[in-house]
C-alpha cells in the first residue's frame, strides 16, 4: 500500500469543511442548568429526578453528525455509567476515551471563515476536522482504580482504512472521530473505544484558563518564532505559573532534538501537573462554568451523564494510580520511507496493550537486570550522585547503564521512570536503590525501558 502525502494547501472534503458553531445563548444555558441540577438531584422529587436522568442521556456537546455506521465503532448501545438513587454518576464498567486535539489553520480548509480572510497570515481557525497535533486514549478502570493515558505520536506509521499506510494524524481529516477510532484500534492490537472528545487548540486555551492557570516546571528556555502562523513562543526556564495562552507556548513546542516526541513528554508533564493542581471536588463544582466556555471548541459523543461520571473517577483517583505511557516506537531512518514516522513496535504495543489496556496476553517485557536499559539523570549538580547510583546498579547486576543529559529540575524526591510502562522494573530498580518514587510515564530518555533521576534523597541516605 502506498504512502498518502497531503499538499500544504488543500480542500477538507465537503462533509468535513468547518462550519464555526456559535452556541445560542438558551442552548449554553440549558446545559448549564442540567450540570448545575445533577450537583443538587438529591433535592428533587422522584418525578424530576426521572425527567433529569432522561436528560442526562443527551449529547449536548457533540457536534458531529454521525452515520449509523460510524457511531457503532463507539459501541453506543452499551452504557458506561449510572446514576444510582440520583447521586453523583458513577462508572460502571472500564472503558477506553479517544481524546484528538486539533489544530487547523485558514490555509487549511477552502472557505475559511470571514474573520480569517485577508489577514496576511494564517490564522488558527475554530474547527475541528482537521489533522490531530495530540492523539490520546485514556482508560478509566473503577475495577482496579486506575488511570491510563496513552499518547499516540501524530506521526505515526499506521493503516487509515480507505487510505493506506500514512501518519495517523490523517484519519481525523479524511473522516473524522470515527476513522480515527478504527485507525487507533487496528495500531493498537484491535482495543475498543467507547467514546471520543475533539478540542482544537482554541478549547485547551480557555479550558487552562478556566481552571486558573497551571505551575510547571520548564526544562529550558523556549523561543520560537513564525511569523507566518502568528506563533510566537518565548518561556524562560524554571518553575511557572501558565496561563492558558502560555501552556499552549508549552505544549506547542517542538523545535528540539527530540521533536514531537519531546511535546508529547511536555504534554505529559503539563496533565500530570493538572491531575495534581485541578482534580480535585471543586473542580467538579466548577464542570457547567467550564464547559460553557470551551463549548464551542469541543465535539464528544459522552452524555452529560458520562461525561460527569469520568470527571468524578478522575478526581478520585490516587495519584500514583495515574500512569502516562506512549506508543512504543522509534524515528523512522532517513530514506527509509518518502515520510519520515514513528515506526511503532508491535511486539511492545503487544504487551504495553496487554498490561494495562486488559488486552489478551502480551509477552513479558525484559525483566532481567542484565538486559534491562538503565538510563541516569543527575537533578542533584553534584558529580558523585550518578557515580554512586552507577556503583549500586552494577553491583545489583544492572549491566545495560547509561548516563544521561542531566535532568535540569531539582528533585527532592528521585524518580524511576517506567519509561516503556514496565512497572515491575521499575520498583526492583526502586529497592535497589532505596529511595525514590516510580512513576509511569514517559518523561524520561527515549531510548531507556527505565530512568533513574536522580533527587537529593539520594544524596541523603549516602551521607549517612
Amino acid at each position: 500500500m502506498s504512502t498518502q502525502k497531503i499538499p500544504y494547501q488543500r480542500s477538507l472534503p465537503k462533509r468535513h469543511q468547518p462550519v464555526p458553531k456559535k452556541p445560542t445563548k438558551s442552548s449554553n444555558s440549558r446545559l448549564v442548568w442540567l450540570l448545575f441540577s445533577l450537583t443538587g438531584v438529591a433535592m428533587l422529587s422522584a418525578t424530576a429526578g426521572a425527567l433529569l436522568a432522561v436528560s442526562l442521556a443527551t449529547t449536548p456537546l457533540m457536534q458531529s453528525k454521525l452515520s449509523a455506521e460510524e457511531a457503532a465503532v463507539f459501541g453506543q448501545g452499551e452504557s458506561i455509567s449510572s446514576n444510582p438513587n440520583f447521586r453523583l454518576p458513577q462508572l460502571t464498567r472500564p472503558v477506553s476515551i479517544l481524546i484528538l486535539g486539533a489544530k487547523v489553520l485558514s490555509t487549511d480548509v477552502q472557505n475559511p471563515p470571514a474573520y480569517a480572510r485577508n489577514l496576511g497570515y494564517q490564522a488558527t481557525i475554530n474547527s475541528l476536522d482537521g489533522l490531530t497535533d495530540t492523539m490520546l486514549l485514556v482508560r478509566f478502570d473503577p475495577d482496579s482504580k486506575k488511570l491510563a493515558v496513552l499518547s499516540i505520536p501524530r506521526d505515526t506509521r499506521a493503516y487509515v482504512e480507505g487510505y493506506g499506510v500514512t501518519k495517523i494524524n490523517e484519519a481525523n481529516y479524511y473522516g473524522g472521530p470515527a476513522l480515527s477510532a478504527k485507525a487507533t484500534s487496528e495500531l493498537l492490537d484491535g482495543v475498543g473505544i467507547d467514546r471520543y472528545v475533539r478540542i482544537n487548540v482554541q478549547g485547551i486555551e480557555k479550558l487552562i484558563d478556566a481552571l486558573g492557570g497551571v505551575t510547571v516546571y520548564i526544562p529550558k528556555d523556549m523561543k520560537y518564532q513564525d511569523d507566518s502562523q502568528h506563533l510566537y513562543i518565548n518561556l524562560k526556564a524554571g518553575k511557572r505559573r501558565l496561563n492558558g495562552n502560555q501552556a499552549l507556548q508549552f505544549l506547542r513546542f517542538r523545535y528540539d532534538e527530540n521533536g514531537d516526541i519531546g511535546r508529547i513528554q511536555r504534554q505529559q508533564m503539563l496533565m500530570r501537573a493538572l491531575m495534581e493542581q485541578a482534580l480535585n471536588p471543586v473542580t467538579l463544582a466548577r464542570v457547567p462554568k467550564i464547559l460553557s466556555v470551551i463549548q464551542s471548541h469541543l465535539d464528544t459523543n459522552l452524555s452529560v451523564e458520562e461525561l460527569m461520571a469520568l470527571v468524578g473517577f478522575a478526581t478520585q483517583t490516587n495519584r500514583s494510580n495515574v500512569k502516562m505511557l506512549m506508543v512504543p516506537g522509534d524515528f523512522s531512518a532517513p530514506g527509509e520511507f518518502q515520510a519520515s514516522y514513528w515506526v511503532p513496535d508491535q511486539d511492545r504495543i503487544q504487551s504495553l496493550m496487554a498490561q494495562h489496556f486488559n488486552l489478551g496476553v502480551g509477552s513479558a517485557l525484559p525483566t532481567n537486570p542484565a538486559y534491562l536499559r538503565v538510563a541516569i539523570q543527575d537533578s542533584t549538580r553534584e558529580s558523585a550522585a550518578t557515580e554512586g547510583v552507577m556503583s549500586a546498579l552494577n553491583q545489583a547486576g544492572y549491566e545495560n547503564v547509561s548516563v544521561n543529559d542531566p535532568w535540569t529540575e531539582p528533585l527532592n524526591v528521585t524518580r524511576i521512570v517506567a519509561q516503556q510502562g514496565d512497572a515491575e522494573s521499575a520498583e526492583a530498580l526502586r529497592q535497589v536503590l532505596g529511595v525514590g518514587e516510580v512513576r509511569i510515564e514517559s518523561t524520561g530518555a527515549l531510548q531507556s525501558d527505565v530512568t533513574i533521576q536522580v533527587g537529593k534523597d539520594w544524596l541523603r541516605q549516602q551521607s549517612r
